[in-house]
């Protein structure tokens, strides 16, 4: 399988200095001392203790930004890039190259002197933090406009998250292949994730129907759901949830609009389109 980065390409700053020009001179820190790995003696296998163990002491906010690390590592990759400094890929990634060195460290990730970091090693680093070395099947519930968009998205398969199962409630659609899978009714939700190992379930239905699709997605047990119905869902501790609120991201747009309007203090500078990657808590809110 394929994972999350093999197949990104991603524009970012530094794109003709990794292909075209020579690299930036590394930083001080690059250059004197190699950050020392944190390996704890196991590597980077997540299903060793100790490393499974460093993996939940990541941060939440340290976790969005790997990825966004790999997604533009992924993008130098595919350049031909092979090593890359922490100050063109912090850059790139919207961040300071401190808080990138910070966010590497858990990985137990080390530059090398007068080099920095190695490309592949990096992305192999972060793909298993992030647990992409492993399939994830998708069921995705709720076959609305929103649903059969995300049931129609051909990026899913080749980032490593095949979509494996349709589900919805409308007699109409029950039957009918959406992105090449037949919908099932919800009632079969249980059975259907247990038997296809269905991993990660997408709610995409009004908001009074979620939390028994929640509860059905449970009892087929689905480890982690993605929430785009506008409430709060309870689950058991074992189940992540990430709830993506797009009214809240309009509404932080907004505030954002608002703030240069009124002549506040202007956002931070992007990087080819890239915004500084912001700290956010597991709801969604801005806490640092």
């Amino acid at each position: 399988m394929q994972s999350l980065s093999r197949r990104t390409g991603v524009a970012q700053r530094g794109q003709r200095d990794g292909v075209g020009r020579t690299a930036p001179t590394p930083s001080d820190a690059e250059t004197t001392t190699p950050m020392p790995a944190v390996t704890d003696g196991v590597g980077f296998d997540p299903t060793v203790p100790a490393a499974r163990d460093r993996a939940r002491a990541i941060p939440e906010a340290a976790v969005a930004r790997l990825a966004v690390y790999l997604r533009v590592l992924s993008g130098m990759q595919e350049q031909g890039v092979g090593s890359v400094s922490s100050e063109e890929l912090a850059a790139a990634a919207g961040v300071n190259s401190a808080k990138l060195r910070k966010d590497l460290s858990y990985i137990g990730s080390y530059g090398t002197r007068g080099v920095g970091y190695e490309v592949e090693v990096l992305i192999d680093q972060i793909e298993r933090i992030l647990g992409l070395t492993r399939r994830h099947s998708v069921a995705v519930v709720g076959i609305g406009n929103l649903g059969h968009a995300l049931a129609n998205y051909g990026g899913f398969p080749g980032r490593g998250f095949p979509v494996t199962a349709l589900f919805d409630v409308d007699a109409d659609l029950i039957g009918i292949p959406v992105g090449g899978l037949p919908v099932n009714h919800i009632d079969d939700i249980a059975r259907v994730c247990t038997e296809r190992e269905v991993s990660i379930g997408v709610i995409a239905t009004p908001p009074a129907a979620a939390q028994a699709v929640c509860d059905r997605l449970v009892e087929g047990g689905v480890e982690c759901i993605l929430n785009f119905a506008p409430v709060v869902l309870q689950v058991p501790d074992t189940v992540e949830v990430r709830k993506v609120d797009l009214a809240v991201e309009l509404q932080i747009l907004s505030f954002h609009v608002a703030r240069r309007a009124d002549g506040a203090a202007p956002t931070p500078p992007q990087v080819n389109g890239v915004a500084p990657v912001l700290d956010r808590g597991m709801d969604g809110v801005v806490v640092s």
